[in-house]
């Protein structure tokens, strides 16, 4: 039994699956942490796992895969763009919302990023209107935004864990 376990160790397709999973969670915690890509990282996980494994089971979970992704992106375009741009947020406050989130991030460890965006934000706005309610508004509105495009996301990579876990099965 024991030749068994070892023997499996050294299975490329069993190595690819733990380095997808590894990949994939560290993808997650990018989607929640957003420092890293975290929906591509999922993605390059089942491409890892597609890539070592081969087959047509292990190509087509793949391209379902890169298909819900392509879907992921034009959904967090749509649905939070359209919802800042109804309520007043400017790209370029969004922009300066991210310069401050990056610039959080190095300031307050673990939760300079969030604070840094608020006050991107939260400035670009102020300094764009001059008020304050109209600043904290939009500020909101932008939070709203952020918080949308990580449930999507979120919700992405949940149905790529599920088509992955199926096409893993079904291989």
């Amino acid at each position: 039994m024991l030749t068994l376990a070892a023997e499996a160790t050294h299975d490329p397709t069993s190595i690819a699956l733990a380095v997808g999973i590894v990949i994939f969670v560290i993808g997650v915690l990018g989607i929640v942490i957003p420092v890293l890509p975290g929906l591509l990282l999922c993605v390059a996980a089942v491409l890892v796992w597609a890539g070592f494994t081969g087959g047509t089971t292990a190509w087509v979970t793949f391209g379902i895969v890169a298909v819900i992704y392509a879907v992921t992106l034009l959904l967090q375009f749509l649905i939070p763009g359209r919802r800042m741009k109804r309520d007043g947020v400017g790209g370029l406050t969004l922009t300066l919302g991210v310069v401050g989130a990056i610039i959080g991030f190095f300031v307050i460890p673990v939760v300079g990023l969030p604070v840094g965006f608020v006050l991107g934000v939260f400035a670009a706005e102020y300094v764009r209107f001059r008020d304050l309610d109209r600043a904290w508004q939009a500020t909101k509105a932008a939070l709203r935004g952020v918080l949308h495009s990580m449930g999507i996301e979120l919700s992405a990579a949940l149905i790529i864990a599920v088509t992955w876990t199926v096409g893993i099965i079904a291989h």
